[in-house]
C-alpha cells in the first residue's frame, strides 16, 4: 500500500476510533499517527489470530485499523492520564 493509502486509512480510522474512545478528537496529526499505528497493531493482532492483515483501503482493512486504533487510544489515555495526574 502506498504512503498516501496509509495516510488516508490512518486519518479515517484514527478519527473513527477517537469518536469511540472520547467525543473529541486528539487533533489531526495525532489521529493520523494513532490510526496508522492502529492499522499496524490491528493487522498484527488479526494475523496472529488467523485473519488477514490490512490489505488496502477497503472496509475490512478499515475495521482492522479501527480496532487497533481504539486499543492504541485506550492505552494512550491510560498512559497520558497517569502522567498528568
Amino acid at each position: 500500500m502506498s504512503i498516501i493509502g496509509w495516510l488516508v486509512l490512518g486519518l479515517m480510522s484514527g478519527f473513527i476510533a477517537s469518536k469511540f474512545v472520547n467525543d473529541s478528537g486528539q487533533g489531526l496529526v495525532l489521529n493520523i499517527v494513532l490510526g496508522i499505528v492502529g492499522a499496524i497493531v490491528g493487522g498484527f493482532i488479526f494475523s496472529s489470530l488467523g485473519g488477514a492483515a490490512v490489505t488496502g483501503v477497503n472496509i475490512y482493512s478499515m475495521f482492522v485499523s479501527v480496532v487497533g486504533a481504539i486499543l492504541g487510544l485506550f492505552l494512550y489515555h491510560v498512559i497520558a492520564g497517569r502522567r498528568m495526574a
